[in-house]
């Protein structure tokens, strides 16, 4: 039994059937260290069906509205993200339980878990901190969090049309990108959509952030990486007069004639990291680096 009290924020994916076996040992865990249990409203209902309602919580919660030492992500990287966007600036530190495959963000394996809360009990474990970015708009609201720990991508919305994008990097003009869209990544989202588009892989903590084009109609424009501290200015044009823009996923449309601008945010996303969890060995991992696949 923990001598101290903690609390935690519990994210979950809905739509994915959790191993029940898994899920049970994280709350049963959780309520033995006499923990105080908080979880999210859209989560709960199937978190009571997975486990025939053998739960007992501190509290349920909607969207952001909780303040509790931690927050723990049941899921994959995507959830981890929408645990991250409802985190915001609030300074809590992020645990990401993977529970399909190994990820880059949730890397503790289910199996994993009651090492991970000793070890933050005992105070054997660091915290990662993550640069995060922000989409401002001139002209139009954004009907989302503008906050983004992997990407901000503005893309085209029909099939047919590549978007026209107006670059500026600090109020000096950089280039105009005719693409299927742009990808303005961080270094955590060096490794996600920008990497499917031929962008470099960039070491957390870099102080970068990668501009990425989307199917370029020039083939001579390539990623190109800035210091994180740069203001990035873009002006778009569209025959179908809109396009989309997706901050770590969530899209939105806007309308052409919407100026965007696109800074580091003035707080970090704090993710736990266990101390035997290397950055190196989940990329060889993922990535597949060294395997040879003749065998």
């Amino acid at each position: 039994m923990a001598e101290k009290k903690l609390s935690f924020a519990i994210f979950g994916n809905e739509r994915q059937a959790f191993e029940t076996t898994h899920l049970r040992e994280v709350f049963d865990y959780l309520t033995l260290c006499e923990a105080q249990i908080f979880v999210e409203e859209n989560f709960y209902a199937n978190l009571c069906k997975a486990l025939n309602n053998e739960i007992k919580v501190s509290n349920i919660f909607k969207g952001d509205d909780f303040d509790t030492d931690y927050a723990i992500s049941l899921g994959g990287d995507g959830t981890f993200l929408r645990a991250a966007s409802k985190v915001g600036a609030k300074k809590i530190p992020i645990i990401g339980v993977n529970m399909g495959r190994l990820g880059f963000l949730a890397n503790v394996l289910p199996n994993e878990f009651r090492e991970t809360l000793d070890d933050i009990y005992n105070g054997n474990f660091d915290i990662d901190e993550r640069s995060v970015i922000k989409l401002e708009s001139e002209n139009e609201a954004i009907g989302t969090s503008p906050y983004a720990l992997n990407d901000i991508s503005i893309l085209k919305r029909d099939n047919a049309s590549m978007i026209t994008l107006h670059a500026s990097i600090d109020g000096e003009y950089l280039v105009t990108y005719q693409a299927d869209g742009l990808i303005v990544s961080t270094p955590t989202g060096s490794t996600a959509y920008s990497l499917s588009n031929g962008g470099p892989i960039i070491v957390p903590r870099g102080g970068i952030l990668c501009l990425t084009p989307v199917a370029p109609h020039s083939l001579n424009l390539r990623p190109i990486v800035f210091s994180d501290d740069v203001v990035i200015h873009l002006e778009v044009e569209s025959r179908s007069h809109n396009y989309l823009v997706a901050i770590d996923g969530r899209s939105v449309k806007l309308k052409e004639g919407t100026t965007l601008t696109i800074r580091k945010a003035p707080f970090v996303t704090r993710i736990v990291k266990r101390r035997c969890h290397s950055y190196f060995s989940t990329l060889r991992t993922k990535l597949m680096w060294g395997a040879d696949l003749r065998k």
